[in-house]
């Protein structure tokens, strides 16, 4: 899963990939922008972890499942 965190006052987004699904992270940035907890918690396929502050999200926007092919395709 792509994704993509928007920033307020910054000319550069964080992008990486996550193992998670989709809905699980549907679930943590809507739980987030309720209130429930302050700040914004993801973490790539590689282990890091990404941890924004809501008042500083623009937008979350999230790719697709699959993966990429690679090749011809005839």
């Amino acid at each position: 899963m792509d994704i993509r965190i928007g920033i307020f006052n910054s000319p550069r987004e964080i992008s990486f990939e996550s193992t998670q699904p989709a809905n699980e992270i549907e679930e943590t940035v809507a739980a987030a922008l309720a209130g429930q907890t302050g700040y914004l918690k993801l973490s790539d396929k590689k282990g890091h972890v990404y941890i924004v502050p809501t008042v500083g999200l623009a937008y979350v926007e999230l790719g697709s499942e699959s993966s990429r092919r690679v090749g011809f395709v005839a």
